[in-house]
């Protein structure tokens, strides 16, 4: 059976066909009625109009000092009017030192002004559109490992050494860890970037937990000595004391939220989620342990992921048809990633029970998303479906399906991985192909850059 394939369908029922070739028909069901889509959706005391979502992706491209630009405000505009009744914002580092990038979005108390008009200018470009206002979280983090809030220089901090992934980021393997003292003072940050948040106009905020960086990575800290090391209890300790104080210091109807990993793909004893001697065999308990403790201290939204797209295996994360530069293609087809997304989504929404909980891996679908996403709502396995890159491609299909009934094939995401390679290339990301008249000219400059720097070495 043919693995990692183009996508080549013309129609629903090729691509239904296909997933049963692989053996996938129970994984992957779908539904050729779509109306649950247009029904409202419970988030806490908040009401997401639609059961559409948009999940969190950095621009790389907010001001110098963290604060929204043109460019992200125009994104989330998009995002807003395009129809989706969940609008994630990206990633909003909670210090400076924690910055993925120069120009990644931080909100402090100097600039709260013009997320205050940002966030005004989406929520209003909703209601022109669609008439109701979409629930907006922002997702608060510290990027850990791949820290690099100046220069091209990468300046990690790392709760773990992992010799997988320390030379990737110009570590040793002999630097000294981040202390327990520091991921205390974390606590404090969290809190106060949420009250910032609330100042802002969100609805919630989410605690990031996914993707390798600093809490996800401190999830698979099993090497670590300490509060923060070696057993489950020390490993979650962190984010769950955040969830408690950001809990504790916002009024019951701030939304906290949480994107975690729940499979990282990455061996024993450097990562979460899988079974001590196959990196590929997936082990629920600690996962499902961490599900029902979030909910417990509050977290009242979800979403999961998986991988960590910063590695060798980012089809774990986002199935894609060509690869970033340096990526080997996988073995396997892209609809067994697709349905290994939607088997973590059904499991995470199963021990949250009431907590609804934002299903993903849906981009690769291109227009036939709908249909899988319709089905999962329906048979309990996800609340709402979340797009990633189909959002930066296609920020008005939620839009579309609710006017028009279908998503135009024409305008959708096609897992080129140029969005991905930007960001790689250390510049400002969008969609290549749909939004070329902005970013593929930035495609190729970045590009550029990064060739001179690699010659450089």
């Amino acid at each position: 059976m043919k693995g990692h394939e183009l996508f080549h369908y013309k129609s629903l029922e090729e691509i239904v066909q296909r997933g049963k070739e692989l053996g996938l028909a129970e994984e992957l069901p779908v539904s050729r009625d779509l109306s649950i889509l247009a029904s409202p959706l419970s988030v806490g005391t908040k009401t997401a109009p639609n059961r559409f979502a948009v999940l969190p992706m950095e621009g790389c491209d907010s001001n110098p000092d963290g604060s929204p630009s043109e460019r992200v405000c125009r994104r989330y505009d998009r995002f807003a009017s395009g129809g989706s009744g969940i609008v994630w914002w990206e990633a909003n580092a909670v210090v400076e030192e924690g910055r993925a990038n120069p120009l990644s979005m931080m909100l402090t108390d100097g600039n709260l002004s013009s997320f205050q008009k940002c966030v005004a200018e989406a929520r209003d470009a909703a209601v022109s559109s669609m008439g109701k206002e979409p629930v907006q979280i922002l997702q608060l983090t510290h990027s850990g490992r791949y820290s690099r809030p100046h220069g091209e220089k990468p300046l990690p901090l790392i709760p773990q050494h992992d010799p997988l992934l320390d030379g990737r980021v110009g570590l040793k393997g002999d630097e000294p860890v981040v202390s327990d003292a520091y991921l205390d003072s974390l606590v404090e940050k969290y809190v106060h970037s949420a009250v910032l948040a609330r100042k802002a106009g969100f609805d919630g905020v989410d605690i990031k937990a996914c993707h390798r960086y600093l809490i996800s990575e401190l999830l698979a800290s099993h090497t670590r000595e300490g509060r923060y090391g070696g057993s489950f209890e020390n490993r979650s300790r962190l984010l769950l004391d955040i969830v408690k104080a950001v809990r504790s210091a916002l009024p019951s109807d701030f939304i906290v939220a949480c994107r975690l990993n729940v499979f990282d793909a990455h061996p024993y004893p450097y990562g979460f989620g899988e079974d001590k001697e196959d990196m590929w065999k997936f082990d629920p308990s600690e996962p499902v342990a961490l599900v029902k403790a979030l909910c417990a201290e509050g977290v009242g939204l979800l979403t999961n992921s998986a991988g960590n797209p910063y590695y060798i295996y980012p089809q774990v994360t986002r199935p894609f048809d060509h690869s970033s530069m340096g990526i080997p293609v996988p073995e396997e087809h892209q609809l067994q990633s697709v349905a290994r997304l939607f088997s973590f989504s059904s499991l995470v929404q199963k021990a949250a029970g009431k907590v609804p909980v934002i299903g993903n891996g849906y981009s690769w679908l291109r227009q036939f998303a709908p249909y899988y996403g319709a089905e999962n709502i329906k048979e309990g396995h996800v609340s709402s479906m979340g797009f990633g890159r189909m959002a930066i491609a296609y920020p008005d299909a939620p839009k579309d399906v609710l006017e028009k009934g279908a998503m135009d094939g024409k305008k959708c995401c096609v897992a080129c991985s140029k969005c991905t390679q930007i960001m790689r290339d250390h510049g400002q990301t969008g969609c290549v192909v749909r939004d070329g008249e902005i970013y593929a000219p930035l495609y190729k400059f970045y590009r550029e850059e990064a060739e001179k720097r690699e010659a450089g070495k």
